[in-house]
């Protein structure tokens, strides 16, 4: 169960860097869609070292 949220997490994670790179391409300089998706990401980062963290201190990642 905890590598299937560490596999979502990353790919979620994966699928914010990819919108953020749309959103950078294509928007206009006022829009905030970019900003929004940094912040996800760092969020969903954060998330994911906190994942593994717990994983290898309980002693279910090796």
């Amino acid at each position: 169960m905890l590598k299937l949220a560490i596999a979502v997490t990353f790919l979620a994670m994966l699928i914010s860097l990819a919108a953020g790179a749309g959103f950078m391409l294509k928007d206009a300089s006022r829009s905030r869609r970019t900003l929004t998706s940094l912040t996800f990401r760092v969020i969903l980062a954060v998330l994911l070292m906190a994942l593994l963290l717990y994983g290898f201190t309980q002693g279910i990642l090796t």
